[in-house]
């Protein structure tokens, strides 16, 4: 179960997917709770059916349920956020930066877990919605709460490879 059965279902031509869903998690440099936090986020905002099952049941293990709760609240509010976000920078008219987002955000405030492993999910979901904003502003926070850019890379690329698996096992179930 977990990510063998994420592997199994990849198709042959998704080998390197499955290898570096693997590799990304295996050996990273987030601690576990960070590394399975930013896979569950990340695969909630996915949204492949078997990705996210199979994901949150292993993480389970590694963060609690107080995490998984907090992982996908990451994932929820960065939904919301980087929507918002990403549009108010591509409109590129400044009147939209001087009005407030007027947008609930508390969980970010009290995520109950650790704010540096909640906002290391964030970065991560804000790398799968392709918010420049949001990333720019969680890298920041991040490097100055003390974590590495290797961390932080560590995180991305968990979110490409989960993204990527979720995307192909949704291209296989389309076209099955």
């Amino acid at each position: 179960m977990g990510l063998d059965a994420i592997r199994a279902a990849l198709p042959g031509y998704a080998k390197d997917i499955a290898l570096n869903l693997s590799s990304t998690i295996g050996t990273s440099t987030l601690t576990p709770a960070q590394t399975w936090g930013t896979a569950l986020a990340c695969a909630v905002t996915a949204r492949n059916a078997l990705v996210l099952r199979e994901i949150a049941a292993e993480a389970l293990g590694h963060l609690g349920p107080e995490g998984v709760e907090a992982a996908k609240a990451a994932a929820a509010i960065m939904a919301m956020n980087n929507v918002y976000y990403r549009a108010k920078h591509l409109v590129g008219d400044e009147r939209y930066a001087s009005m407030p987002a007027r947008l609930r955000m508390q969980v970010t405030a009290r995520p109950g877990v650790d704010k540096g492993d909640f906002k290391v999910w964030c970065l991560a979901v804000s790398a799968i919605a392709g918010c420049g904003v949001c990333l720019e502003l969680h890298e920041k926070a991040l490097r100055g709460r003390g974590f590495t850019a290797e961390q932080l890379h560590d995180a991305l690329r968990i979110a490409a490879v989960v993204h990527a698996a979720a995307v192909t096992l949704d291209a296989e179930a389309a076209l099955a």
